[in-house]
Order: C-alpha cells, then structure tokens, then sequence
C-alpha cells in the first residue's frame, strides 16, 4: 500500500485528468492525496501478479537453464508467458481502479466502486470492454517485467563479484541490480502505459489512439507521465527484485 499514491500520480497524469494545482509540484503532491480509489484491488493485483512473474520467471528460467538453453532465451519466455497471463488476469481491476482515479468520477463514491464500474462498463459497453487495451497493456507490463528480470539476471553476472560473506556488499550489489532494472523497465514502457489509459476513456484501438495522439499532440505524448511513472513503477519493482534476492539468500 505504501506505493499506491506513487501510482496514483502517474495514472492521473498519464490519462490526462485535470487535478487542481498551478505548478508541477503542487499538482503532483495533489494527484497523491486520499481518496486512494480502488487501493486494496490494486495492491492485491499487483502483490500476486508480482509474485507470479518473478518466481515464476525465476523457476522457468532454471528450468530451461537445465535443458541446456542460452541465457538470454531463459530469462525471456518464462517472464513474458507469465506477465502476459497475469495481466490478461489482473486487466478488469486495472482499467477500473484507473478510471476511478479521474477527480470528477461520481462511481468512485459507492462502498465498492471497482465493482460499480465493472457493472457500469458492462451494461453500457459489453462485458468485453473490461478488456479494453489488453493489447497495450500486455505489450506494456509484459516487456517492463521482462526487461526488469533480463537486467536483473545480466548485471548479477556482470557487476564485480562479491564477497558472499560481505553483506553490506552483497546488499550494494542487490540493490543496483534491482533500481537499474525497475527504472529501465518503466521508462520503456512509458508510452504503452499513455495509450493503454487514453484508451480506457475514448474505447478506441490501439493504433487508432496512438494515430490520433500523434496528430494532436506530436511525439509529446510518449513522455505524458513519464517523471511520476519512473518513480512510481521502479520503486515498487526495485523493491520486489531486491526483497526477492534477499530472501533467496535468507533461505
């Protein structure tokens, strides 16, 4: 929960929702503030899908390892197979808690306001608009967490080994590891993540949104966002890499 209003910053700006404020600052810390909209649904997404993607990359990874398969393939297809299917999971309450962060959302007031959106897209929209820009959300959250283990798993190998007995030095090394891939990874994908979100509000295809952006706003709309999100998505990710390592280690 800790991280949600770091998410909650990005969201708003990244979908373009007006929030009050005349500087960059005083509207960032705004974006932050309570109400945290559909904060448990999205924690509990993002804590399993986490935990999914990187153990399951992990167990996949060692696995093809075993078969005797290169570095770079087994460190690929387990975490793009298990990002794909955990978003394809998690895309309902993705696109419901975003679309709650809008300021002047009446839905966001009800007692469960995800499932009152949910309902909402479904009666007016059809229930296969839950799924609206799956496609960009996939081809988003899954390179982020691919790149994030890709990174994670080439820099353990490159960085300078240390001294396993030296733990100030092994935390050192697990830390870099885990901020340089977490920030890659959202920086990446910044621009899927404004597509996927523009798509929520206007139910257009992917292609078509990032067509009319492009008109309307140039190659100014791939960076919308993106000073909260680097932030908002590297830490929790760093977080996860570095806890991960740390527990491995542990056990």
């Amino acid at each position: 929960r800790a991280f949600f209003p770091l998410g909650k910053a990005p969201a708003i700006g990244q979908s373009g929702y007006e929030v009050a404020g005349k500087g960059y600052w005083q509207k960032y810390f705004e974006a932050m503030k309570p109400p945290w909209r559909g904060s448990i649904v999205v924690i509990g997404g993002m804590t399993w899908a986490r935990a999914a993607i990187f153990y399951g990359s992990d167990t996949g990874s060692k696995m093809m390892r075993d078969q005797g398969y290169g570095t770079g393939l087994s460190a690929t297809v387990p975490s793009l197979v298990v990002s794909a299917f955990a978003q394809a999971v998690n895309q309902p309450f993705v696109r419901t808690s975003i679309m709650l962060q809008n300021p002047g959302e009446e839905l966001a007031k009800k007692s469960m306001p995800n499932l009152a959106m949910m309902r909402h897209l479904a009666a007016t929209k059809g229930i296969g608009s839950l799924w609206t820009g799956l496609d960009a959300a996939i081809l988003k959250t899954a390179p982020k967490y691919m790149t994030a283990v890709v990174i994670k798993d080439y820099m353990g190998q490159l960085l300078a080994p240390v001294d396993p007995a030296n733990k100030n030095a092994v935390l050192l090394k697990s830390a870099k590891v885990a901020v340089t891939a977490g920030v890659a990874g959202a920086v990446l994908t910044n621009p899927l993540d404004v597509v996927r979100n523009e798509m929520f509000k206007t139910e257009e295809g992917m292609i078509p949104c990032m067509a009319r952006m492009s008109r309307e706003d140039g190659p100014k709309w791939l960076f919308r966002g993106i000073g909260k999100n680097w932030v908002a998505v590297a830490a929790p990710i760093a977080s996860t890499i570095f806890l991960t390592d740390r527990f491995k280690n542990w056990s």
